[in-house]
């Protein structure tokens, strides 16, 4: 059974926190199904994914290739994970089922502390999670550094 990590960026963007987690999920054994909401948005993060610095190549495909299966991170809008992953990692308020936290090693939400609709998403994803069934850890960097403020 699975947990869901929140991370609640207030000091570093999407596409400075992002590299960094999906390189721990990789190093963990995991593929990783990467879920956003807005196809130009994905399209712009692969782009950062392979921008990324020389000595963090992040192996990833944006969804709807031949090799799909093959990808160990896949970017898609869908819910199915066509790679095999165990992580599941939601950016941009994506939708994220209590049963999937279940089968997955690790969920992670990641949503931007300064857009308060952002944050009202992540608050009832949470809600939505826990009241499912689901555990949840919630982590701040608003210190400065990652650290757990809240369980479930």
């Amino acid at each position: 059974m699975g947990e869901a990590f929140f991370y609640h960026m207030t000091r570093s963007p999407l596409e400075a926190t992002l590299p960094v987690l999906l390189a721990k999920a990789l190093d963990a054994g995991w593929r990783v199904l990467l879920r956003g909401t807005d196809p130009a948005r994905l399209d712009w993060l692969d782009q950062k994914l392979w921008l990324g610095p020389d000595d963090g190549f992040l192996p990833h495909g944006r969804s709807g290739g031949l090799h799909d299966a093959d990808q160990p991170v896949l970017l898609t809008e869908a819910s199915a994970a066509a790679n095999g992953a165990k992580c599941l990692v939601a950016v941009d308020g994506a939708e994220v089922r209590p049963e999937e936290v279940v089968e997955m090693a690790r969920v992670m939400i990641l949503f931007d502390g300064n857009d308060p609709g952002a944050l009202d998403r992540a608050r009832s994803q949470w809600r939505a999670l826990t009241a499912g069934g689901a555990k949840a850890k919630y982590w701040s960097q608003e210190s400065g550094r990652w650290a757990m403020k809240a369980e479930s």
